[in-house]
């Protein structure tokens, strides 16, 4: 069980609970209409949205649950989310092993649809918001992580004092809203301590994680063929990719925010063809994802250029068909096989030239290429 003990403030610690004090006193009590030099402005704007809304920040807090019937609707309606999330909430919990944080995944509206971690049933404080239906709304429990990023649609950090009602000061945490491969955001991801030393750093792992978790739900999306997206230099295979899911048609049926980014479009909104984004003919990607054809650079419509990996897709089968990332990562060996053939290719074949470029002997990609060759 987590050790919820009172942590002893560094003096950083309570310059910093010192300033979230003199914040409050300034915006919850003085009600002043200038904006608060020691707040950050999503936490200031939710603290003005509780206060418009008619809360008081000594007013007690009730953490309500909805029903038995609803709570399995809403665990129903967001299987594919809990699916993707899963495995990542998994590792997350590795890196927070000890450091008294737990994990909360809820819905679009703020209700915890599941709780992973170390969670101390025998703290009332902890007890009352890791549970599956309760609802960490803004509207109602306040200033929280949960309601900050779901409201601000950004990842936010919230430590003690900075949560709106004063029942709340015990906590610490960090969260980041999940985007779906339509472009709605269909939940958020909350890492919670109690009475804990603040980690401002769980902000980048929450939020690391929570690219994990689209990316999943991306590859989730039945497609014929993935398209694996970076700028030119990048290494592709990791979770900052672009993911583009096509159909047999060559139209896009996901993707996910650093693809629509690339790319300059709205994911979700209409219906868009590889031939409209891409200056290839899409039938040009699907012969690359056949002949398992390295990442190649592409040229788009908009003048810019763009690394790709095509690939395509695989029936899922037993336990990975919950596991969309790992089904579709690219092991490291091609990568580096990949870039290793790029750079000799930019080097015009010069192998000394492409070595000197990677930082690696010749001998090196000599027998990196050999070893492609033989499939070995």
């Amino acid at each position: 069980m987590a050790n919820t003990a009172t942590t002893r403030p560094t003096a950083d610690g309570q310059q910093r609970l010192a300033l979230i004090e003199r914040a409050r006193h300034n915006v919850l009590q003085s009600r002043s209409e200038m904006a608060s030099p020691w707040l950050s402005p999503p936490i200031e704007r939710s603290w003005r949205r509780c206060l418009s809304m008619g809360l008081e920040p000594h007013r007690r807090v009730v953490f309500e649950e909805v029903g038995a019937s609803g709570k399995r609707q809403i665990v129903e309606r967001n299987q594919a989310l809990l699916e993707a999330a899963t495995p990542v909430i998994g590792s997350l919990s590795r890196a927070m092993l000890h450091s008294r944080y737990f994990a909360l995944l809820t819905d679009a509206q703020g209700v915890v649809i599941d709780v992973n971690g170390p969670v101390d049933r025998h703290n009332a404080q902890a007890s009352s918001i890791a549970r599956v239906g309760v609802d960490l709304s803004e509207k109602a429990v306040g200033t929280t992580a949960i309601g900050t990023c779901l409201t601000e649609q950004e990842a936010v950090w919230l430590h003690r004092g900075e949560h709106f009602f004063e029942d709340n000061s015990v906590y610490s945490c960090a969260g980041a809203p999940i985007w779906g491969p339509d472009g709605n955001c269909v939940g958020m991801l909350d890492l919670t301590g109690i009475n804990v030393q603040e980690q401002p750093a769980l902000k980048h792992l929450v939020t690391q994680s929570a690219r994990s978790i689209e990316n999943a739900m991306t590859l989730s999306r039945p497609h014929k063929m993935l398209l694996r997206l970076n700028w030119p230099g990048r290494v592709l295979g990791d979770d900052n990719d672009g993911l583009i899911g096509v159909d047999g048609d060559g139209l896009v049926v996901a993707m996910n925010r650093p693809a629509s980014e690339m790319l300059g479009l709205m994911p979700g909104i209409g219906q868009t063809h590889c031939d409209d984004v891409f200056a290839v003919p899409s039938q040009q990607l699907f012969d690359a994802a056949s002949r398992q054809q390295s990442a190649f650079e592409a040229p788009l419509w908009s003048g810019l250029r763009l690394q790709v990996l095509a690939q395509t897709s695989k029936p899922a089968t037993g336990r990975s068909r919950s596991c969309g990332t790992a089904r579709h990562a690219v092991p490291l060996r091609d990568v580096e096989t990949a870039m290793i053939r790029k750079a000799v290719e930019d080097a015009r074949g010069n192998v000394m030239e492409a070595a000197r470029t990677l930082g690696i002997s010749r001998a090196t990609v000599y027998r990196r290429l050999n070893r492609a060759k033989s499939g070995n």
